[in-house]
């Protein structure tokens, strides 16, 4: 039997050294907020729960003060897990001060771990994290010294080694539905994404816990539509209503991010012709159509709004890790939603089929390259952070185009008759001999043939077997001074380096909509 609650009493229900999974993605996405303010509310005033284990798949937080920031309070917990604290500001605090335990996996292993909980498996054995800082022979993906238990380890099945994510009891799952009736059965039709509900409820029901769900509104039983049931109330305990409910922090609704409207095509200001456009534009001449592709967050997100002045973006599939398959994903930080989709899937779904390899291409963002085609997105500038679903993105992706500045702190550059210039250099070299921690493996890269190019805004390099490779230069820029003065490695720079496409440098569109190249047919590619 489900019962409705008041959500303080709902908190309540959380005995102290839990294990509670919380619901949701990035910006408010599905989260159950009004559960996160209670917990927090509760506990400042009673002191309890404490020394609780908190788990979330994405990180839960506005950059600044909502989400899990507001859970940043000392003795509230013992152990946090998660795959990006990043957007979680007030906790990383705690993190980096050693107060917690904390713990950074990649996206699609917490996403897909929620499954091994539910059907009493040992944990997740996959090739997701090898050879990367989350494999135990470079951290574990622990994020402090007071962090000590491993909880990963490498097997070796069939000949081959993997990754084990050990699992564990969930004592408390909160989830998030639009609508639940007066048996529990929750119903999404107002959500922005999917998640991982229902094994999430499925993990804390199979470890003997309790599931709470948050909805916006309550219906009469047996009203609502059969098929629209997401989580079945038989696996639901207790529901609160939160009537201001919101779609995401930034969106108290929106029909297009909900799937129940399509946006109609309307003209929108071509983005300003800045860095990030520069770089933007260099990644998608590396796109085909029909291409299944991702954008990662920061410079890539843009490449939908180039992609759409360009008059391309309906023959790309553009896809989100969260679940949205097809149409545009949202930009900013709202990124995890989409509109005009072809359809929203349960976010492990997505991350089985990026991590089986059925991405061509993705467009990501790189912190730091080093010598030997290593990638750092998620430990740079003192600060903790976490890879979200970049390790699973990139893992078995086709061709991936790592985008980002060459320098950074104070960098200026601009575009004028087709041609960069640099009108002042940044202090900080990203590309580097050795990265702090690696997220992405080039040796594991080349191991998997996978296409690799580092796209700056004046030099683009491929990871080659011989190593990172410089094969263009923009037209005007001094390789020497511009680039390889630039660098704490020396790169292979062959005789025959090209030069960029001077349309990325431009003032008007590509001309993408009659260059587009098409995929390979079959037979192409396996001649």
């Amino acid at each position: 039997m489900t019962y409705v609650v008041e959500v303080q009493d709902a908190v309540r229900l959380v005995a102290d050294g839990a294990t509670v999974i919380v619901g949701g993605s990035g910006a408010g996405h599905a989260v159950p907020q009004r559960f996160i303010d209670a917990l927090a509310e509760v506990f400042t005033a009673e002191g309890r729960p404490r020394d609780l284990t908190t788990v979330r798949v994405v990180g839960v937080g506005d950059f600044a003060d909502r989400g899990f920031s507001q859970l940043a309070l000392p003795g509230l917990m013992r152990r946090t897990i998660g795959s990006n604290i990043g957007n979680e500001p007030r906790l990383g605090e705690l993190v980096e001060a050693g107060e917690i335990e904390a713990y950074s996996f990649p996206q699609g292993v917490l996403s897909l771990l929620c499954r091994e909980i539910a059907g009493g498996r040992p944990g997740l054995v996959t090739h997701i994290g090898l050879d990367t800082y989350v494999d135990p022979r470079h951290t574990g993906g622990k994020q402090n010294a007071r962090t000590t238990e491993d909880l990963v380890e490498v097997v070796t099945l069939r000949g081959r080694e993997w990754l084990l994510y050990h699992a564990f009891p969930i004592d408390v799952a909160v989830i998030r539905g639009s609508t639940a009736d007066e048996d529990g059965n929750l119903t999404m039709e107002d959500e922005a994404v999917q998640g991982e509900m229902l094994a999430m409820a499925m993990a804390a029901r199979n470890s003997g816990g309790i599931v709470i769900a948050e909805v916006h509104r309550l219906a009469r039983a047996g009203t609502l539509p059969m098929r629209a049931v997401k989580v079945p109330g038989a696996l639901v305990d207790y529901v609160y209503v939160d009537p201001d409910q919101t779609q995401t922090y930034a969106t108290a609704y929106s029909p297009y991010y909900a799937g129940a409207l399509r946006r109609p095509a309307t003209a929108a200001p071509p983005p300003p012709l800045d860095v990030r456009k520069i770089i933007g534009r260099r990644s998608l001449l590396e796109f085909r159509a029909g291409d299944i592709c991702n954008l990662g967050f920061g410079i890539s997100q843009g490449i939908g709004a180039i992609a759409f002045e360009e008059g391309i973006a309906d023959r790309l599939v553009l896809t989100v890790e969260q679940g949205i398959f097809g149409g545009v994903p949202v930009a900013g930080n709202e990124g995890g939603a989409g509109f005009n989709y072809q359809a929203m899937i349960e976010q492990p779904s997505m991350f089985d089929f990026y991590d089986g390899g059925g991405l061509d291409v993705a467009s990501l963002s790189f912190a730091e390259v080093d010598r030997h085609g290593n990638v750092n997105v998620h430990a740079f500038e003192g600060r903790v952070r976490g890879p979200g679903g970049f390790p699973n993105i990139s893992a078995r992706t086709k061709k991936i185009c790592f985008v980002g500045t060459l320098t950074a702190r104070g960098l200026d550059v601009g575009a004028q008759d087709g041609r960069l210039q640099i009108r002042a250099e940044g202090a900080l070299p990203k590309f580097v001999d050795e990265v702090r921690e690696v997220t992405f493996s080039g040796r594991l890269a080349r191991s998997n043939g996978q296409e690799v190019r580092f796209i700056t805004e004046r030099a683009v390099f491929a990871l080659r077997e011989e190593g990172v490779t410089l094969i263009e230069i923009a037209e005007g820029i001094d390789l020497q001074r511009d680039v390889l003065d630039q660098m704490a490695f020396q790169p292979i720079v062959p005789a025959d380096v090209g030069t960029m496409d001077p349309r990325v440098f431009g003032a008007g569109p590509m001309g993408l909509a009659e260059t587009l190249p098409g995929r390979e047919t079959p037979q192409e590619a396996r001649a």
